[in-house]
């Protein structure tokens, strides 16, 4: 790969952040992180879930928060909706893979939680029938998306829309707005 196209991709990926710095995106941010403060501060817990690299991203941000992120603290509780692998062929040989996310929230959820649902096309199905499962429990909810946002964004309580229709960069953007909720839950 020429060194010109690897710069191209670096510049590609800071303009996407350099969109986040937005005044209306920072207020979905701290909007964001606020609900996630006051979901901990009433003993709840957090639970995020996606599919592909944003299962990867569910689960790395549940560890930033059960584990540490910048300090030493007590464990926050959060849990990633994507890591048990018994669970996830039990309900999709079962109930088909559309309800692999919903059935969890159903089990593991209760009202006071907060649950953050990642797609960066905003339609994954199993992601939006989790979502939808949460506000019948009456656990809010927050769609991390891409591109147009999607269903997700419209049946979440907040939306964060990522103004990117690359994939990599939605996701590049996702990790770092969930670094930003680990380390106001922190402190």
């Amino acid at each position: 790969m020429k060194k010109e196209k690897i710069v191209a991709l670096i510049k590609e990926s800071i303009k996407v952040k350099e969109e986040l710095l937005v005044p209306e995106n920072i207020k979905l941010i701290d909007e964001i992180s606020q609900e996630v403060v006051k979901t901990l501060k009433r003993g709840g817990k957090i639970l995020f879930c996606g599919n592909g690299g944003s299962a990867a991203d569910s689960q790395h941000l549940a560890a930033e928060f059960v584990g540490r992120f910048k300090k030493e603290r007590k464990a926050i509780s959060a849990l990633s909706l994507t890591t048990n692998t018994s669970i996830l062929t039990a309900i999709s040989n079962d109930y088909g893979f559309k309800n692999v996310f919903s059935r969890q929230v159903q089990a593991l959820g209760k009202k006071g939680d907060l649950l953050i649902g990642i797609s960066t096309s905003g339609n994954a199905e199993n992601v939006i029938l989790a979502v939808r499962m949460a506000k019948k429990i009456g656990i809010k909810t927050v769609g991390l998306t891409g591109k147009d946002g999607g269903k997700l964004a419209k049946i979440s309580d907040i939306s964060f829309v990522v103004p990117s229709n690359d994939t990599a960069h939605i996701q590049e953007a996702h990790i770092l707005i969930g670094h930003i909720l680990a380390e106001i839950a922190e402190k």
